[in-house]
C-alpha cells in the first residue's frame, strides 16, 4: 500500500510539474508575497495617518530695538608722531659717540662730539676782540664830555665835539660787532656737542668715531623716531564719508562729537589694549583711487606698535538708535539675491520676509526695513521649514562676541501656546496611565 502510494504522489507530481513549469511556481509564490507585504503596508500607514502630526522644532530670537555703535574697519599704518634726522651744523672730526644705537633718547641728550679745538680758538678769539672793543669805550666817551663841556665856553669849535662823537659812535659799533661775533663763536662751538632734537628711539649710527662730518650734509648721522604716541594714518572712501554724512543729515546717526574713539586689530590678528582718539581727516580726496586719510593718535608705552605696521582700525562713527539688528547666520538669500529671514508669527507659522540690510554689525545686520520690535527670528532650523508651516519654538539668544547660541532665560509666565501644549501633554498622559 505504502509503494501504491508513493508511486500515486510521484505521478501527481510528474503531472502538475509538466503542466505548470518551475518558473510559473516561482512567479506564483511572488505574487503571493508581494499581496501580503502590501497588505502590511497599507495598514502601517493607515496607522500613520491616525497618529497626531509631529511640529517641526525651530529655535527663535526676539528682536528689540537698541541703540548700535556704528563702527567703520578700515586698513591703515602706523607712523612715528614725531621724526628728527640728526645732522651736523658745523664740521670737524668726530670725537665721541654718546648713545647706545636702538636706545631711547631724551631731548638735549648729547649724540656727538665734534673735535672742539679750532672753535674754542676763535671763541678765546671773539672775547679778546670784544674786550678791546669795550676798552675803547670809555676814552671816547670821557672825550665827548669834555668837548661838550669847553664848547659851551667857545674853548674848542663845534668840530671838534662832532668828530668825538663820531669817535664814540664807532667805539659802540665796535663793541656790538664784537659780541655778535662772540656769539657767533659760542653757537658754533656749542654745535660741536650735537644735541637730540627730540625724545625718542634713536635708530643706528650712520657714521663712527674719527669720521670727517661737514656743516648741513644730505647725509644724516641717524634718526630719532618718537614712537609714544604714535600715529595710525587710515584711508576711507569718498563713497562712505558722503553715506556717513548723509546719515548724520537724516538724523540716522548721532554723533559723539570730536571725541571719536578708536580701536586696533594688529597684523597677527590681536586686539591692540590701548584706545586711541581721532586726530584730523584731510580735506582732500585722493584722484587716483579716491580716498581720504584719516590721522588717529595712539598711546604707545610698551612701544608695541612701531613705524611702517599694518593695522586695521575700528572707528566709532557714532550710534544708531533705536535700530534692529538681526543674528546674520538667520539671514540668508532668495533666488533674486534678495535677503530674506524666517520669522515665527504670533499664531506659531513660519513666515519668511525680505530684509533691507544696511550693514554688518559684528556677527549680525543692520536691518533698515522687514521688522518690528516682539518679532521672533528663526536661528536654527531654517533649512527644514517652509513659509506657513507651524512649528515649535525654542527661545534662544545669540552672543554678540562670537555668535554663539545660548538658550533663553525660561519666563515667569508660560505664553498661550505653551499653556496650551502643556495642558494636551497632561491629558494624553492621563489616558495612557488608564
Amino acid at each position: 500500500m505504502r509503494k501504491l502510494a508513493s508511486l500515486t504522489s510521484a505521478s501527481a507530481y510528474t503531472s502538475v510539474s509538466s503542466r505548470f513549469p518551475a518558473t510559473r511556481v516561482a512567479i506564483v509564490a511572488a505574487g503571493v508575497a508581494a499581496t501580503v507585504l502590501l497588505a502590511g503596508c497599507n495598514e502601517q500607514k493607515a496607522a500613520q495617518n491616525n497618529a497626531p502630526a509631529v511640529k517641526t522644532e525651530v529655535s527663535a530670537m526676539s528682536l528689540h530695538p537698541q541703540s548700535v555703535a556704528i563702527t567703520a574697519e578700515l586698513p591703515g599704518r602706523t607712523s612715528a608722531y614725531l621724526v628728527a634726522e640728526v645732522r651736523p651744523q658745523v664740521g670737524g672730526i668726530i670725537r665721541s659717540r654718546n648713545f647706545k644705537e636702538g636706545s631711547e633718547v631724551k631731548a638735549g641728550d648729547v649724540l656727538y662730539e665734534i673735535d672742539p679745538a679750532s672753535y674754542q680758538a676763535s671763541y678765546d678769539s671773539a672775547t679778546a676782540s670784544l674786550q678791546k672793543a669795550e676798552g675803547a669805550v670809555p676814552s671816547a666817551q670821557s672825550k665827548v664830555d669834555r668837548y661838550k663841556s669847553l664848547t659851551a665856553q667857545d674853548a674848542v669849535s663845534k668840530q671838534n665835539l662832532d668828530d668825538a662823537l663820531s669817535t664814540l659812535a664807532q667805539a659802540n659799533a665796535d663793541v656790538a660787532s664784537a659780541r655778535a661775533a662772540l656769539e657767533t663763536a659760542r653757537i658754533n662751538l656749542d654745535y660741536t656737542k650735537m644735541r637730540a632734537p627730540i625724545g625718542g628711539r634713536v635708530d643706528a649710527s650712520a657714521v663712527t668715531v674719527g669720521a670727517l662730518v661737514t656743516a648741513e650734509q644730505t647725509t644724516a648721522l641717524t634718526t630719532i623716531r618718537q614712537l609714544d604716541p604714535i600715529n595710525v594714518d587710515v584711508t576711507q572712501s569718498s563713497t562712505n564719508l558722503l553715506e556717513f554724512r548723509r546719515a548724520i543729515a537724516d538724523g540716522r546717526l548721532k554723533t559723539s562729537g570730536d571725541n571719536v574713539s578708536v580701536h586696533l586689530t594688529l597684523e597677527d590678528g590681536s586686539q591692540y589694549k590701548e584706545t586711541g582718539r581721532l586726530e584730523f581727516a584731510e580735506s582732500s580726496v585722493a584722484e587716483t583711487v579716491g580716498t581720504i586719510t584719516v590721522r588717529a593718535v595712539f598711546p604707545n608705552p610698551d612701544r608695541i606698535l612701531l613705524p611702517g605696521m599694518y593695522v586695521r582700525a575700528t572707528i566709532q562713527e557714532g550710534i544708531a538708535e533705536n535700530s534692529f539688528v538681526v543674528p546674520q547666520r538667520a539671514v540668508t538669500r532668495n533666488t533674486k539675491g534678495e535677503p530674506i529671514a524666517m520669522f515665527v508669527t504670533t499664531d506659531g507659522k513660519v513666515q519668511q520676509r525680505v530684509l533691507k540690510v544696511q550693514r554688518s554689525i559684528g556677527n549680525s545686520w543692520l536691518i533698515a526695513e522687514g521688522v518690528k520690535d516682539g518679532d521672533r527670528v528663526i536661528v536654527e532650523g531654517i533649512q527644514r521649514v517652509r513659509d506657513g508651516q507651524e512649528v515649535t519654538v525654542s527661545p534662544v539668544t545669540i552672543d554678540d562676541a562670537t555668535g554663539e547660541v545660548k538658550q533663553a532665560a525660561a519666563d515667569s509666565k508660560p505664553s498661550t501656546e505653551q499653556a496650551g501644549l502643556e495642558k494636551t501633554d497632561t491629558k494624553a498622559a492621563s489616558g495612557a496611565q488608564k
